[in-house]
């Protein structure tokens, strides 16, 4: 199941919110330890650290910059069971959520 975002809605209640390019350029690069934050992981998975699950998952991966380590199929299974997601793309989806909202201050 895909949570609901209430980022659009509170995005059109919130005044005066920063220009885009104020928050990240056109070819800026952000990373992922960044979107998947010490308190998006702490208020849903079972890690302190984005790092921290990278390192736990069944994988070689022992970090976020070792990720690609990690085998297709198995991360859902690891994502489903040690965080409140169904799986890798409803985690992404929520972390970038989270990243946005933090950033504009929502």
């Amino acid at each position: 199941m895909v949570r609901a975002s209430n980022l659009a809605e509170a995005a059109a209640e919130a005044e005066d919110l920063p220009e885009p390019r104020d928050i990240v350029g056109e070819n800026e690069e952000i990373p992922i330890e960044e979107i998947f934050d010490e308190a998006f992981m702490q208020a849903n998975t079972d890690f302190e650290t984005f790092d921290e699950m990278v390192a736990a998952s069944p994988s070689e991966a022992e970090s976020a910059a070792t990720l690609e380590l990690v085998p297709d199929g198995s991360w859902d299974s690891f994502v489903e069971e040690t965080t409140t997601f169904a799986d890798e793309e409803e985690m992404v989806f929520a972390a970038r959520d989270h990243w946005v909202e933090t950033q504009l201050g929502l």
